[in-house]
């Protein structure tokens, strides 16, 4: 039973947090409960209401342990959202319905749908924090932000003439590996794309194309791993294929959340010499196999017929859009010159949806130089508006500086050394942090980012390390009893 795992406050806190629904821009009950967590224990808890009236992000702060009141004061910072996944074949309501987790060897996940460990193991060790009377600490201010994974809208809007954060060093929860102390993230720009296209009336037999199986992940973190994304496959099994079938698109679902990889498409088709197109598709899913068998193993691809009207995208108008949509860059742009190993810019696209005489796709850039994430932020819209469609970008956040020399720094690898033995990985990551953002309302904030070892977030294939939670308690309850003056 994940309750009786240590320690079990943090599990325990977890398992509560996983009964409250909490998508992104959804999150009045998780607000809700963690004010009454807060003002339960006594300690002063406000609500910066910077979405609507209760709606917003939230400080819980507890004074500083005897022997401790003239150390600096430290923010604990962790996101209340998660993202909300499930796979096909589950039947599950994310508004009603708590995460139904279980413990695999050492591992915990949930059943069939995304776990909540990003961010839900931050939220649930800052609530351990604030109700452990043992612990030795500084004055502790717990920020619980809101809406990170579709825009950071809560760091962004944060009013802290409300929330009154007086911290000198922050303590960010919400890195996935827990051998690992980030320093620096990749900012983001999302670009959103609209197209009203002609229908004409199309001949041919009615087919459902499918991609499916694939291990999607965090569009950021994981986009070094060369998995497949499903919007670009099912592209790819179009392109050209008017030219062998007559094909022509009815309508196209593919992808998800902004910051997924996605991992299911499907395209109703209606094409001419419907045996030969499945035999044509068949052959086209072993070349694709093979290319990923690697990288995304589990992929299925594959041609059935259905039902479908007559109604049809115009040729021209298919066309255009199967070739800028081929145009479009997904993956990997370029790595980081001066830091091995680290994705310096990337983009994703994330969503495809053709219907009813309308098309819309969605599509995230990152990359931690403003230049270079802008630079390919263009040439993802160059192609969408050489067909004369509608291009929005927005939602743009900031990258995080490192600050290598901080003294934060110096004594979190120490005492990693001392518990642990070893050195603990010091590096940037390729995804968005809400440490860019925080760090431009608090200019000289010193800021560290650790966690315990999550892995598959945005999936349903997401996972906790057991063991690394217990390491992760261990980092954090000791860092804050070393806080450095600075």
């Amino acid at each position: 039973m994940v309750r009786n795992l240590e320690p079990q406050a943090i599990w325990n806190y977890f398992e509560d947090l996983n009964q409250v629904p909490r998508a992104s821009k959804k999150e009045g009950r998780v607000v809700a409960w963690i004010m009454d967590f807060g003002k339960n224990l006594g300690l002063t808890t406000l609500c910066d209401d910077c979405v609507a009236p209760g709606l917003g992000n939230v400080v819980i702060k507890k004074p500083a342990s005897k022997g401790m009141e003239n150390r600096p004061p430290v923010i604990i910072q962790t996101h209340l959202d998660m993202v909300h996944q499930k796979n096909g074949n589950t039947l599950f309501d994310f508004d009603t319905q708590g995460i139904a987790s279980y413990i695999d060897g050492e591992w915990v996940r949930a059943k069939g749908t995304t776990l909540g460990a990003d961010n839900g193991m931050g939220v649930a060790a800052a609530m351990a924090v604030l109700s452990d009377k043992s612990l030795v600490h500084p004055a502790i201010e717990a920020l619980f932000t809101i809406d990170e994974e579709t825009g950071m809208t809560g760091a962004k809007y944060l009013d802290n003439n409300k929330l009154g954060l007086e911290g000198a060093i922050l303590l960010n929860l919400d890195t996935e590996d827990d051998d690992e102390l980030c320093i620096g993230c990749a900012g983001g720009i999302d670009t959103n794309v609209s197209w009203e296209y002609e229908e004409t009336e199309a001949q041919g037999s009615a087919y459902t194309v499918v991609v499916k199986g694939l291990a999607g992940g965090h569009s950021g973190m994981d986009i070094i791993l060369g998995r497949a994304n499903a919007n670009k496959l099912m592209n790819r099994l179009l392109y050209k294929t008017r030219e062998l079938f007559g094909l022509r698109i009815v309508s196209i679902e593919g992808g998800g959340l902004r910051n997924a990889i996605p991992r299911e498409s499907e395209a109703v088709v209606l094409v001419h010499q419907g045996d030969a197109f499945v035999k044509h598709v068949a052959a086209l899913a072993l070349d694709i196999k093979a290319e990923f068998k690697i990288s995304d193993p589990g992929i299925q691809i594959e041609a059935v017929p259905c039902t479908s009207g007559s109604k049809a995208m115009a040729l021209q108008a298919q066309d255009r859009l199967l070739a800028a949509l081929y145009a479009v860059h997904n993956g990997v742009y370029r790595m980081h010159p001066s830091i091995e190993g680290l994705v310096e810019t990337s983009s994703s696209l994330a969503r495809v949806q053709v219907a009813q005489g309308k098309f819309m796709s969605q599509s995230l850039q990152r990359s931690s130089l403003y230049s270079a994430k802008m630079d390919l932020a263009n040439a993802i819209r160059a192609p969408f508006e050489a067909i004369g469609a509608q291009v929005v970008q927005g939602g743009e956040y900031p990258g995080w500086e490192p600050l290598p020399n901080a003294p934060i720094l110096h004594t979190m690898k120490d005492l990693y050394t001392e518990l642990f033995g070893g050195a603990p990985h010091v590096r940037a990551c390729h995804a968005g942090l809400e440490c860019g953002i925080i760090g431009k309302h608090f200019p000289g904030l010193h800021m560290i980012s650790f966690g315990p070892t999550i892995r598959g977030p945005h999936s349903p294939d997401e996972k906790v390390h057991i063991p690394s939670v217990a390491k992760f308690w261990r980092m954090l309850t000791h860092t804050l009893a070393h806080i450095p003056n600075l």
